[in-house]
């Protein structure tokens, strides 16, 4: 199940006049039958809303005063999440005479037109507060609290993410907590900046349209909405012609299959970075030790002593970790069993709270090869949101594979990968067409769209790009793949095995060497061939074609593009370590 919560807001989504009606009370009981949680997120003083509303004790928390108080109705206990108002701002407004105003824990409330009023004084008193607006309501609270703040503090205390939570409201002061939500929906009676925003708005008012929700909850848990939800797509690369190609961050198996050294821990390394920035929560299991310093995920295991599964459970119960799990101080053949065992607690986790949002195989044909007995595959291919991560997709159970959406082929000959996992599945790729991948690019294939794979230029990690660029601007390029600049006659033969090296011999070499180059199209030729910047390339291109440019102009000019792409050190003498890349 994808969807765990509903977090609702009160006043003109599930209440009508402040009023809430016995239908709407029976499609809220029976979500709660589900086995989900609901959620009230609301402008209201707690003590207004329980007057009008005494059935709180149907929701598994209460976020009140836009954000700033949070409420457990089964235990009745309040926190407070910000700064009670200072008294001379409440003294001023009475001052002010402004009326009617309302005084919570820490909001102030008033109606429109006291709003310049309220402004006036947060001027005058030098304070930081800032004014939410609520069809005619005037809000203030500290500033920076909203209810997105008091429903993350709730997630929080239910360990629930908010990528298994949908949430649903009418106004101004919803915006930032449905923008939180994984599903946002908008009632049809609200305003039409809130509906332009939500990814889904119902066809009912008020608490009708709540309803009307819920029943699509329970029906499918909202699978019928899914393609509406791109905003949360994953970048995985991109086509040829510089277009993005990105996957849905749930329901799909990724294969990503390859020869050893042909990219597949680049990729996953870049996939597991967004899926950390993205608040997805992830787990690894790494049979080799690769993945252990992955940023942003704590690793359990090492040579010497192999993770227990109640170690692995206690780490993922935080939806805020990710996790990488070191197999190798675990004998290679009981490594399937301990997938086994681990699959089925990851299972029950998923149930329970929806996480881990992404498990990666790596190594999968060490876990889930051709000769692991049933019970371990059937486990596996009812997992769903799985990357599996190998060498070889022969090797790996046909069961696993016929699980797989969407396959990525790398390495030296993607077309053979491709047409090996094709092979081990019994199928045929779609109208067959010209697969040839350039150096560097990978095919991707979704298997489900009746489509051809499609050319992909991976997307690496920030972190590899940085490695990517520091080796090109200061590190040592071997002889091969170095630039000698030799002039006409061969005359010279002087090596830049980096960029900065490249910049600082352009500067002593004479004109007439220089010029040679240029007129060849040796640095354009360089930049896209050795250094893989298309960009830096263009412009190099560009420059090589002005005829106008002098050679020192031209010079200037491919040094300034070079400094542009890679920042590098503003004089000679700095070393690699002083510079930023």
């Amino acid at each position: 199940m994808r969807y765990l919560a509903l977090a609702c807001d009160y006043d003109g989504t599930l209440a009508t006049d402040g009023q809430i009606d016995a239908k709407t009370i029976g499609a809220l009981q029976r979500l709660v039958a589900s086995g989900r949680k609901l959620l009230l997120v609301t402008g209201r003083e707690l003590e207004d809303l329980v007057a009008v509303f005494p059935r709180v004790d149907l929701f598994h928390r209460v976020i009140a005063e836009n954000g700033a108080l949070l409420f457990d109705p089964s235990t009745r206990e309040e926190t407070i999440l910000a700064s009670p108002p200072p008294r001379e701002f409440i003294e001023t407004l009475r001052k002010r005479h402004v009326t009617p105003l309302s005084v919570g824990r820490v909001i102030v409330a008033t109606w429109q037109p006291h709003e310049r009023t309220v402004l006036d004084a947060i001027r005058d008193l030098g304070l930081e507060l800032q004014v939410i607006f609520n069809k005619g309501a005037v809000m203030i609270l500290p500033s920076g609290m909203n209810k997105a703040i008091g429903l993350a503090a709730a997630l929080a205390e239910l360990k629930l993410s908010a990528h298994n939570v949908v949430g649903i409201g009418d106004a101004e002061n919803d915006h930032a907590f449905l923008q939180l939500c994984e599903c946002s929906a908008a009632v049809a009676n609200a305003l039409p900046a809130l509906m332009d925003h939500a990814d889904i708005v119902t066809r009912a008012a008020h608490s009708a349209g709540v309803c009307e929700l819920i029943d699509e909850m329970l029906k499918d848990d909202l699978r019928s909405v899914g393609s509406k939800l791109t905003r949360h797509h994953l970048l995985v690369g991109s086509r040829s012609n510089g277009e993005e190609v990105c996957i849905p961050p749930y329901g799909v198996n990724l294969l990503v299959a390859g020869s050893s050294g042909g990219g597949k821990s680049t990729l996953a390394t870049g996939l597991l970075e967004r899926f950390a920035e993205r608040g997805y929560q992830f787990c690894v299991l790494d049979p080799e030790g690769d993945y252990e310093h992955v940023a942003n995920a704590i690793t359990l295991g090492d040579t010497q002593h192999a993770p227990s599964i109640d170690e692995v459970l206690r780490v993922l119960d935080d939806p805020a970790s990710n996790l990488a799990v070191n197999l190798v101080g675990l004998p290679l053949e009981e490594r399937p069993r301990f997938f086994g065992a681990l699959s089925s607690r990851l299972q029950e986790l998923r149930a329970r709270t929806g996480r881990p949002h992404w498990i990666v195989l790596d190594e999968t044909h060490h876990l889930l090869s051709v000769g692991f007995e049933p019970a371990e595959i059937t486990l596996a291919q009812s997992f769903t949101s799985m990357v599996f991560i190998t060498v070889e997709p022969k090797s790996v159970a046909r069961a696993v594979l016929e699980s797989v959406d969407i396959v990525i082929a790398l390495g030296k000959n993607p077309v053979e990968v491709l047409d090996e996992f094709v092979q081990s599945v019994g199928e045929r790729l779609p109208t067959p067409q010209s697969l040839d991948a350039k150096s560097g690019e990978g095919l991707l294939w979704a298997r489900h769209a009746g489509e051809a794979p499609l050319r992909l230029c991976p997307e690496v990690s920030r972190s590899e790009r940085s490695r990517h660029r520091r080796k090109y601007a200061e590190g040592e390029l071997g002889p091969e793949r170095s630039f000698y600049f030799r002039g006409a006659k061969g005359q010279l033969n002087l090596r830049a095995q980096n960029l900065i090296l490249f910049s600082q011999v352009a500067e002593g070499v004479d004109d007439a060497t220089w010029v040679y180059h240029l007129r060849n199209g040796d640095y354009s030729r360089w930049f896209q061939e050795v250094i893989k910047n298309e960009d830096l390339a263009a412009e190099a291109r560009r420059i090589e074609q002005s005829l106008e440019l002098s050679p020192g102009q031209s010079r200037a000019h491919i040094k300034r593009a070079i400094e542009q792409h890679y920042t590098l050190p503003s004089s000679a003498g700095t070393s690699s370590s002083d510079s930023a890349v």
